[in-house]
């Protein structure tokens, strides 16, 4: 009989089903593997009787065994004749711990998705306001018509890695576990190429350019990123190519100021319609005039709502406001009736326009007098 329990050492009932007790390996292997705990003697220790409740449980003729006689085989001995099942999910597992091993796994080399793509673009606000369309040229990874895109000169072929034997990895064995290396001498890819073909130099691609029309939606904003699915590089190994991310930056306008989904804009008002009040007409974003009462008694830099006149929204139907900030122009240059009728408006308010004088100013005042009497 063994020394101890196999399904206890798995923490799992003894009617688990297999998933179950899969899941429960993969998770304490996992946890107490020596390479997640260097130095650690009793993780080492716990994860050698993981191994060995796994390599009886997981397989269904020694976990027979062991329910029936209390071994994995059935008359006494210990339950590490072999691994069945263990094979896989350490499979699994070791890509989980050794997150730097790449490479194929069995069957030869994977798929390889292609990678993604970044094109910046510049749009005027007016074009952010009313969606646009625009045809852009991107440089792009195409397969190469000379050799098909394996690679090697026309009229030969790659041929099979002798490193690797074409899996495209090197295995190695150490104690229970079989550890692999994606294969130095091809790359992962199982087959080397000994006559490169001139026109992708071995690569299989070619860099050419594209035409691809981009649709931009009413509403972007600076930092947008637009998504084309399966427009960037293509992928290896039959993998699926990237995507291309069109990245937008909507130009300064020398007008208007973008606020999310509003609009500001500055609008000048005279002195007198800021004190008496107008009907004003304000320009906006689409070429047009938009009406705004100006009230009696306005200050300057008082802000006022125009609804709707602002950027439509991303995120729902509504178009943001156009926000008008008034600025009360001073004019610098007056005509003299001007001058007198504004005079006259401040002393009827009671305002004083001449600065009183100073001490030294009126004493220079007499000493002129004096010598100008005698």
């Amino acid at each position: 009989m063994p020394t101890t329990d196999y399904y206890e050492t798995l923490g799992v009932d003894r009617n688990a089903t297999d998933e179950e007790i899969k899941k429960a390996f993969r998770k304490l292997a996992l946890k107490h593997h020596p390479d997640r705990n260097p130095g650690d003697k009793d993780a080492e220790e716990r994860f050698k009787q993981i191994n060995e409740a796994y390599a009886c449980l997981g397989d269904p003729q020694k976990k027979s065994n062991y329910d029936r006689f209390g071994t994995a085989d059935g008359m006494g001995g210990p339950g590490m004749g072999g691994f069945g099942g263990f094979g896989d999910v350490f499979e699994d597992l070791f890509g989980d711990v050794f997150g730097g091993f790449t490479g194929a796994r069995r069957g030869g080399p994977r798929p390889v998705r292609g990678s993604d793509l970044r094109y910046d673009i510049e749009i005027s606000l007016e074009e952010a306001a009313l969606g646009t369309e625009r045809d852009i040229r991107i440089p792009r990874r195409f397969t190469c018509e000379t050799c098909g895109g394996n690679g090697a000169q026309p009229g030969t072929a790659p041929s099979t890695c002798r490193a690797c034997h074409g899996r495209g990895e090197i295995r190695m064995q150490q104690g229970f576990f079989s550890i692999a290396r994606t294969c130095g001498q091809c790359g992962g890819r199982g087959t080397v190429i000994s006559n490169p073909c001139p026109d992708c130099r071995g690569t299989g691609k070619v860099t050419r350019e594209r035409d691809i029309s981009v649709k931009m939606p009413a509403g972007v904003d600076t930092g947008t990123r637009l998504k084309m699915t399966a427009e960037g590089e293509l992928g290896s190994l039959g993998g699926p190519p990237g995507d291309l991310y069109i990245v937008v930056t909507v130009a300064d306008h020398p007008r208007f100021v973008r606020d999310g989904d509003h609009l500001v804009s500055d609008f000048r008002l005279s002195f007198a319609q800021a004190v008496l009040g107008a009907d004003v007409k304000v320009p906006t974003l689409d070429g047009k005039s938009a009406s705004l009462h100006i009230p009696p008694g306005t200050e300057s830099h008082s802000v006022f709502h125009i609804r709707g006149k602002g950027m439509p929204s991303l995120r729902s139907p509504r178009r943001g406001d156009l926000l008008v900030r008034v600025v009360i122009d001073v004019p610098k240059r007056l005509s003299e009736k001007q001058k007198l009728l504004l005079k006259e408006f401040a002393a009827l308010g009671g305002e004083t326009l001449e600065q009183e004088k100073g001490f030294v100013d009126r004493l220079e005042d007499k000493v002129r007098d004096f010598f100008t009497s005698e």
